[in-house]
Formats: structure tokens, C-alpha cells, sequence
């Protein structure tokens, strides 16, 4: 079935990777690169991978370091962004997959924007969800820093319960509670898969409070790039409008009735602005290039 993830079990640089693959990426129209946000999953793509598979797309969903079923590094260093980007090169080498087409939701977006610069010639297109560039201030970076390390600790001392309870509470994540339960308990029970430390380790090695800032190198950014936020974020939509002022080749979709996470409340939007997206990105001429199995 053209819907049905494979998982598979990646070595990457000694650190042990979950990839749910869908469809054939050497014969597909192209493939997708699905990156979740923190305390997220593959998982989370279910929906949007089995869509683009309909289409005749492929896709890789990527459970990130420390999370769902990833390895947890040893040094929070290897999770930074920078090495972030070489796992993911060397993982789209062992998987035979050259180029993708990069989306992104929250701290996966910041992911995917990193590693569309770090290796541009690998990503023919990005879909930045409800994403940012950093931040640009070096005092307000700094005391994110101090609150990510505040979070972090409390989560290796107070454990996985504490912090999925308090997670859910955050104020970013409101619009969610109006969903039904049938929707909310699956992602609260997938959070619970990654280990304290592994979120800690993210946070410390991956949070906009140690991330660089890149907002200076958007306009160096050669892909067609689509930035969804919802209607209901008036924070990530306001940054970006701002992101999309500076990179040259990107257009924006604010969803209506939605928060934070776009895909997840308003899935159907979500998923044909994503096929749109895809769909524009060929007629382009910028579709990925195939390789033999």
C-alpha cells in the first residue's frame, strides 16, 4: 500500500536513527523530508505522508536526536544544528535519496532552513511550518538560552509525566484543546516515547537560545520556499511575514482557524498547500533528480 510506512533502523555517524519510509524514492515524482517539532515524531507526518504518497511522492519522516525512537546522543553538542545537517546528509546517502524537498513544523523547520544553507544543492524546495530563522537579539537569545536550561533540568529531575502535563499547559499550544480526544491521544502518548534526557540534550544542543541566528542568510536562500503559519499564531505568522520579506523565491499561507501546529488542526489545508507547493516546484523545473535502486 502506497501509505504504509517502512521503518527503518539508520546508522548514522555511530548515533542509531527511526525513518518511517513511504513509497519508492528512486521511482517516485520526488521525495519528501518530513522534520517534527520538540517532543514530536515521525509519527506526527502519518497523515501528510500517506497524502503525498497518493500523489506519487515519497517520503522520509525522521525521528530526530533524543526523540521518539532516535538514539540519544552522549554530547549535546552533537545535537546542534550544524550536526544535525551532516546526519541528515549522510542518512539521505545511505538511503540512495540525493535530494528532498524539505518540510519542516516548529523545531524541525528550523532544521530544515539549516539545512537547506548548510547543503543547498540537496534541497530543491522547502515548507517552513510555523518556523523561525533564531533569534536575532543577542541578550534576548541569551536568556532563552537560561530558560531552555531551566526547562532542561526540570525534565531530567521531574521526568517525562511532568513535562508532557506541563507541555500540553503551554499557552502556544491552546487552540489544541478544542480538538477531539481522538486526535490529542496519540500525540500525547508518542511524546512520551523520547527519554528525559533525550529532550534535555535538544534543548541544550538545538533551542533558539544556542541555535545561530540565520536571518542574515535568508536572502542567499536559492529554493522556492513556502511559509504556512496559522491565523490564530500571530507571532510565528508576524515572523514569517518577516522571513518572507527576505528570502527571494517564497510565498506565504496564513490557514484560518488554525494555531501553532497547522497540520495537525487543520490537516486538509495543511496537505494541499503542501501538494501545491510540490506541484509548482515541478512546473518549475526544480523537481528532484532520480536515481537507480
Amino acid at each position: 500500500m502506497k501509505g504504509c510506512a517502512d521503518l527503518r533502523r539508520v546508522e548514522v555517524r555511530g548515533l542509531g536513527y527511526l525513518v518511517a519510509v513511504t513509497g519508492r524514492p528512486a521511482t517516485a515524482r520526488g521525495t519528501v523530508l518530513f522534520l517534527h517539532g520538540f517532543a514530536g515524531s515521525s509519527a506526527d507526518w502519518n497523515a501528510a505522508a500517506a497524502t503525498v504518497a497518493a500523489q506519487g511522492f515519497a517520503s522520509l519522516a525522521i525521528d530526530l536526536p533524543g526523540h521518539g525512537r532516535t538514539e540519544v546522543p552522549d554530547d549535546s553538542a552533537r545535537f546542534s544544528m550544524e550536526e544535525t545537517g551532516r546526519d541528515l546528509a549522510h542518512l539521505l546517502d545511505a538511503l540512495g535519496t540525493p535530494r528532498v524537498h524539505a518540510v519542516g513544523y516548529s523545531m524541525g523547520g528550523r532544521v530544515a532552513l539549516h539545512f537547506a544553507l548548510q547543503a543547498p544543492d540537496r534541497v530543491p524546495s522547502l515548507l517552513l511550518e510555523s518556523a523561525s530563522a533564531g533569534i536575532e537579539a543577542p541578550a534576548e537569545r541569551a536568556e532563552r538560552a537560561a530558560a531552555d536550561e531551566s526547562l532542561a533540568a526540570e525534565i531530567e529531575s521531574r521526568g517525562m509525566p511532568w513535562f508532557v502535563d506541563h507541555w500540553e499547559r503551554h499557552p502556544m499550544f491552546h487552540t489544541q484543546r478544542s480538538l477531539p480526544a481522538s486526535v490529542r491521544d496519540p500525540i500525547r502518548e508518542r511524546r512520551f516515547l523520547a527519554a528525559p534526557q533525550g529532550l534535555a540534550g535538544s534543548l541544550r544542543g538545538m533551542g533558539q537560545g544556542v541555535q545561530p541566528y540565520l536571518g542574515h542568510r535568508l536572502p542567499g536562500l536559492s529554493c522556492p520556499t513556502l511559509l504556512v503559519t496559522g491565523g490564530l499564531d500571530t507571532k510565528y505568522t508576524s515572523l514569517s511575514e518577516r522571513m518572507g520579506a527576505s528570502i527571494p523565491d517564497s510565498e506565504r499561507l496564513v490557514v484560518p482557524a488554525a494555531g501553532h501546529n497547522v497540520h495537525l488542526e487543520q490537516p486538509r489545508a495543511f496537505e494541499r498547500a503542501l501538494l501545491d507547493h510540490l506541484r509548482r516546484v515541478e512546473r518549475a523545473g526544480r523537481a528532484e533528480v532520480r536515481v537507480a535502486p
